[in-house]
């Protein structure tokens, strides 16, 4: 088997808590390059205690995502085949280089792997994606202030080849502010208008912030984008619209928008699963138990960053359970409290719950 030169390259600051960790994890590779831009810390200590990290400085202003990212990727020996971009706050695990090496022997442009970018509480996962942050050394580079994305210069289609078994891990510093990305997020809609994915996640930054008129014309304006194809992120926007109307007290109009979410994307469960949570607030019980229900026949877990696993968990169980017990069918009720229980044994309210079931 061919063996390629790879190097991983990242951008860090104050990242003292995790910098030994993500060395480690990283360690498989022939190089580390770390561009550091201002720690405070101990970080660049940390990383230069490792052998094979290299670690430049330089401080970025205006702050960019993409300049500091093309700024590390020029510091990769250019003698290197592949190049791997990851966060300080990411850990492979181990095992992960002879892993890419069987996919990269077709010599992609461009690797995939599974990623975890979130975990519930009990540890098991949540939020999982294919990422895409490995790619040949040159032709490629970074676009947008934030939620930045590879770039390819080249003339043919780039190809794309999935590393099986390669797993990615996000174990983040939740304490961590993101005030930084609402304006990144405005000045990447502002030099690109037109791109529908950056439109969709300032509109959901609005949201979050509680900028709820804002929020929603921004996602409308994503809706309109002729280039807002991809049916699992116009269900999102609409579901957020629906939530943002549901917060300034348009009930009505917010549940009309979870109906166009069920059917933007009727094979996914967060559209029937929102839609069951609004009509739970309104204790309308048997409208619940009719959308969770409908949620349950999709057994199919994709992996994008839309899908909640919650929803493939205890939640549609444990609302199911209440809705049951509140139209008075106890057998029901106990059945889906049990169900729930089954992937969150330790939850005491609902074991609480189904205490008042069987009594």
């Amino acid at each position: 088997m061919d063996r390629f030169r790879i190097s991983v390259y990242a951008i860090a600051k104050n990242e003292e808590k995790f910098a030994a960790r993500w060395a480690q994890s990283m360690s498989e590779a022939d190089d580390i390059i770390v561009l550091d831009t201002g720690s405070e810390d101990r970080t660049v200590e940390i990383l230069s205690s490792f052998p094979k990290v290299t670690v430049y400085s330089e401080k970025i202003h205006p702050w960019r995502f993409d300049t500091a990212r093309n700024k590390s990727l020029e510091k990769v020996p250019a003698d290197t085949d592949y190049c791997i971009c990851t966060d300080i706050d990411e850990v492979f695990e181990k095992g992960w280089r002879d892993k890419l090496e069987k996919a990269l022997v077709s010599r992609p442009h461009k690797v995939s792997y599974r990623y975890t970018w979130s975990f519930n509480p009990d540890g098991s996962e949540n939020t999982v994606f294919n990422i895409e942050k490995t790619h040949r050394r040159h032709g490629f580079s970074w676009t947008h202030p934030v939620h930045e994305v590879l770039s390819y210069q080249g003339k043919d289609a780039p190809i794309t080849i999935f590393a099986e078994g390669v797993q990615l891990n996000h174990l983040p510093d939740k304490e961590k502010s993101r005030k930084q990305y609402l304006p990144l997020l405005e000045l990447s809609v502002k030099e690109a208008p037109e791109d529908d994915r950056n439109m969709h996640y300032l509109g959901r930054e609005y949201m979050y912030y509680g900028r709820y008129e804002e929020a929603i014309s921004v996602l409308e304006k994503h809706l309109s984008l002729r280039t807002a194809l991809w049916k699992d992120e116009r269900c999102a926007s609409m579901r957020y619209i629906a939530k943002c109307l549901e917060a300034t007290g348009r009930k009505n109009e917010a549940f009309l928008r979870l109906l166009s979410a069920c059917a933007e994307a009727p094979y996914i469960r967060e559209p029937w699963m929102d839609t069951a949570e609004f009509l739970y607030r309104e204790k309308n019980w048997h409208g619940v138990i009719t959308f969770i229900n409908k949620a349950l026949e999709i057994t199919e877990l994709r992996n994008t960053y839309i899908t909640n696993t919650e929803n493939h968990r205890d939640k549609p169980y444990d609302l199911l359970s209440v809705a049951y017990y509140y139209i008075g069918d106890k057998k029901n009720a106990e059945e889906n409290a049990k169900k729930a229980l089954e992937f969150s044994p330790d939850n005491e309210r609902i074991k609480a719950n189904l205490k008042l079931y069987i009594s």
